[in-house]
């Protein structure tokens, strides 16, 4: 079995956000430096919207949004077939323009909130399964150390994760409702994902076939065109951040490296399976990175191992560089030839960063007979529905011990004295 080495140049992974841990591989490394520089890049104009408001306009509420307040309500379809093409427009519309939920000034407190599990650890803090004590519903929150935010220079990436996510809402990217700071830990309140990640469903499968994967790339597709449409890259794609819903549909997370980037950003950060050749030789990188990024994830989910990798992380590099792809016996040429258009060196000729944006890998014959209003409305089956026995089921996270202590992280004694790092977190 696969394992990817955990490597990085002056900091460490950020904490993915519901992730449970394959003990025969470790989570990619992520890492990054540099700043923006300002370069053309390719525009992806597939879907003529309005931009989703950056917060949500209702009032600050008493308690976090519930299930029943998330729901979509999107158009009907017509009665009559030659008003479909209209009513394609009008659903595209409606979910690239939903109101983030989230709350920037909550009436509900952290200490209404019961720690009841970890779902999973990392450099920094982790992620805990808790209910509302007054509503009882269920949520995630992210916990995480001020201090070692700090050492580990990622306090840019961390305040980027959470203007992302406050300022977006698709059915296919996970939910932040609020934040909060206490003097020692940063807290970001989200929806609870109880599917488990995709990455275990695969491990646990071997691989997936062509109508699984292509369900899969499907959604990532819609999600990335979403992001892209809105300047956002996300630039962290594998099964590990990919968590199913409980019907079974994708949630993306951790969106610690995501950006927003109207030109090119020269920061190097990523998972060394999964880095665009731009990103290893530094020329600055934009959208397309996430279409090359795709492409690995199809390969990765079609063979069960991703096309390039090695014992270290320069010999990996190496392979990408080298690109010389070789295909499994199984993979039919439409998926070769999709793969091969996604993973092509040269990003001015990779499918998704051409003219026809996200239109052209979308219309690829690999996707042939995909009826993208069925998948973003979420009326296609999934392939794979997650075990779940109730709301707060844990049972597709791997255990982690517990902390000590009835209040580890002081969450009932917030005060803000003492707390020589808040003006580095003020949203928070």
């Amino acid at each position: 079995m696969l394992n990817r080495l955990s490597i990085s140049e002056d900091s460490e992974r950020p904490l993915s956000d519901q992730p449970s841990i394959d003990p025969d591989r470790s989570k990619g490394s992520d890492f990054k430096s540099g700043d923006n520089q300002p370069a053309q890049l390719a525009s992806d104009n597939s879907l003529d919207v309005t931009p989703a408001a950056t917060t949500s306009t209702t009032p600050a509420s008493t308690h976090p949004p519930t299930p029943d307040e998330t729901a979509y309500h999107p158009p009907k379809p017509p009665s009559d077939p030659s008003m479909y093409s209209l009513y394609e427009r009008q659903v595209y519309k409606y979910f690239s323009s939903q109101a983030s939920m989230f709350v920037k000034e909550p009436q509900f407190s952290l200490n209404e909130f019961e720690i009841l599990e970890t779902l999973g650890t990392g450099t920094f803090g982790r992620v805990h399964l808790t209910r509302h004590a007054p509503t009882k519903s269920y949520y995630a929150m992210k916990v995480l150390k001020k201090v070692e935010v700090v050492r580990l220079k990622q306090v840019e990436h961390i305040n980027a994760e959470r203007e992302i996510l406050s300022g977006v809402r698709f059915p296919f990217l996970v939910e932040l409702y609020t934040t909060y700071q206490s003097p020692s830990h940063l807290y970001l309140l989200q929806e609870y994902v109880p599917g488990g990640e995709l990455f275990s469903h695969l491990r646990r499968a071997g691989r997936f076939s062509p109508a699984t994967t292509r369900f899969y790339a499907a959604e990532i597709v819609l999600a990335i065109e979403y992001l892209h449409q809105r300047d956002m890259i996300y630039r962290d794609l594998k099964p590990e951040n990919l968590l199913l819903d409980k019907h079974g549909h994708i949630k993306i997370t951790d969106f610690g490296f995501a950006k927003r980037v109207l030109d090119r950003t020269w920061t190097l950060c990523g998972t060394p399976e999964y880095l665009a050749p731009e990103i290893i030789q530094s020329k600055g990188h934009g959208k397309e990175v996430d279409w090359w990024a795709m492409g690995i994830l199809i390969y990765e989910m079609l063979a069960g191992y991703p096309p390039f990798f090695d014992d270290n992380a320069f010999g990996i590099y190496e392979k990408i560089l080298a690109n010389k792809l070789s295909f499994p016996g199984h993979f039919d040429s439409a998926s070769k030839d999709l793969i091969k258009k996604l993973l092509m060196g040269d990003r001015t000729k990779r499918l998704g960063n051409l003219k026809g944006g996200s239109k052209d890998v979308k219309n690829h014959k690999w996707f042939k007979g995909t009826d993208w209003i069925g998948v973003l409305m979420r009326n296609v089956d999934p392939p794979i529905k997650p075990p779940t026995k109730h709301a707060g089921d844990t049972s597709n996270f791997e255990k982690y011990p517990e902390l000590k202590g009835e209040d580890v992280y002081g969450i009932h004694h917030r005060g803000v004295n003492n707390d020589p790092l808040r003006h580095l977190f003020v949203e928070f």
